[in-house]
Order: C-alpha cells, then sequence, then structure tokens
C-alpha cells in the first residue's frame, strides 16, 4: 500500500497550502489531486519525482512510510518553516513615472489612488523616506552624446519646500510645477529656483520657489545603455605621461 496521498496530504497541512495551490506546483489539476490524496489514483513516476525533489523528501519515504509532522519539519527545500523566522529586508517600493503618465501626473500628484497605480521599483533604499522615479522623455540633459537618454529612470529622493534653498547648485532635480514635470539641474537665485539643462540649445527655466509643488533630489540613475565612466581619463593621462618626459628632457 502506498502513503503517496496520505504523505501529501499532511504536508499541505503543514505548509498550508491548498489543493489548488499545491496542484499548481506540480502542473497537476485540482481534481486530480484529490484522487492523489482520497487513493482512487496512483500518480505517475515524474509527478512522484517532482514532489519528492521540491521538498527534498527520499522517493522510498514518501511512498513507503506514513511520515510525521516532526520529519517533515526536518527535511530541507521548501517544505522547512525556519525562513519564517528570518527577519527579511525591505525593499522601498517607489511610484516610477513613466511617458504615458507624465500628463496625467501634472494634475494627479497628490491624488494617492493614482500614485498606487503607478508602475512601482523596488530598491534596497530606506522605506520610510520618499521616492519618485521618472523616466527620461527628451534629450535637454545630454552633452556631446554624454548625459540622460530618452528611457532612462532616474530616482528622486522628496526635498521639502523649505529646504530646496539648502540644495547644492548643479544639483540633478525633478520639479512638478503648474503646468510641467522638469529633469533638470538646479541653481538657486534669491527666491527663484532656475532649473539649466546640460543641453547648451535649450533655454533655462525659472519658477518661485512659493510655485513648486514637489522637488526630488536624484539619487539613483538607471541607464539603457553601459555609460562612459572613464570620460576621456586614458588620454588626459597620456598626455600627463607626455608632458612628464618633456620636462625631464629640459633638465638633462
Amino acid at each position: 500500500m502506498s502513503f503517496f496521498g496520505k504523505n501529501i496530504k499532511k504536508i499541505r497541512s503543514v505548509k498550508s497550502l491548498s489543493q489548488q495551490a499545491f496542484a499548481e506546483l506540480f502542473d497537476l489539476k485540482r481534481g486530480t489531486l484529490g484522487a492523489y490524496e482520497e487513493g482512487r489514483s496512483e500518480p505517475k513516476i515524474d509527478t512522484i519525482i517532482k514532489i519528492a525533489n521540491y521538498f527534498s523528501i527520499a522517493i522510498d519515504k514518501l511512498l513507503t512510510d506514513e511520515l510525521t509532522v516532526n520529519e517533515l519539519l526536518k527535511f530541507k527545500g521548501d517544505l522547512t518553516t525556519y525562513a519564517e523566522d528570518i527577519k527579511r529586508e525591505q525593499f522601498a517600493v517607489i511610484p516610477c513615472i513613466t511617458e504615458s503618465t507624465a500628463g496625467e501626473y501634472i494634475s494627479l500628484y497628490n491624488k494617492d489612488n493614482f500614485v498606487k497605480e503607478l508602475p512601482t521599483i523596488q530598491l534596497p533604499v530606506n522605506p520610510a523616506k520618499k521616492f519618485r522615479g521618472y523616466t527620461v522623455l527628451n534629450l535637454e540633459m545630454t552633452n556631446h552624446d554624454q548625459g540622460f537618454y530618452p528611457k532612462d529612470i532616474v530616482i528622486g529622493e522628496e526635498v521639502p519646500s523649505n529646504v530646496i534653498k539648502k540644495l547644492n547648485n548643479g544639483t540633478l532635480v525633478v520639479v512638478l510645477t503648474d503646468s510641467k514635470l522638469i529633469f533638470r539641474r538646479l541653481y538657486i537665485t534669491n527666491n527663484n529656483v532656475v532649473l539649466r539643462a546640460d543641453h547648451k540649445n535649450i533655454e533655462d527655466e525659472e519658477y518661485p520657489i512659493s510655485e513648486i509643488k514637489e522637488l526630488w533630489r536624484v539619487r539613483y540613475v538607471f541607464c539603457k545603455r553601459i555609460p562612459e565612466f572613464a570620460d576621456g581619463m586614458e588620454d588626459k593621462l597620456q598626455m600627463i605621461e607626455q608632458e612628464l618626459l618633456r620636462m625631464k628632457e629640459k633638465l638633462r
């Protein structure tokens, strides 16, 4: 007599899995699983192997012994409950403004239901802080083929209005005004913010701080390509080396 049906029923009980959930793990129909548990049908060998491997239970144990709860809890694999005692790291869930939602965000930015429906990014950052993702839409922040391109994503940390003046000039920010979402560099002049693009042909935009609805200081960047981190460093080192050689020649 096979103990397979009793054992998988006990596994489900220990793991708090419904028949449907257990069946889906192994591409079975719920009715088929019910037939196994009630002894009305015997499983195929590949099904037995899948279940045994998944829960790290020896096949002969699964078929010929009635497993106890204590035995089941000692097995490795997904069945064990040790993971429930681990303090899991909580990633921050960050709403992300995309090309298709940018227009709506301007008017609905303060509606919780709308923000909750935005696509999200999860990052291992402080979940107590407030972040917003923004998808770059244009070439305003490019300069000589360097910088940010459409579809790049920047992640900004919220800056309260009373802290805006304390930001360093040149800080990358995403700013929400009455009519625009703007990704640029921030410069402070008296009680105004000047938003400057890296692209030389784009004019500055200036707003009173009092008109800024939201300002997010860029903290993280995700690019759709591998950036050139060297920034001409190799050429600069070669120039320094040549200059040192020239100086040596003069000293001789």
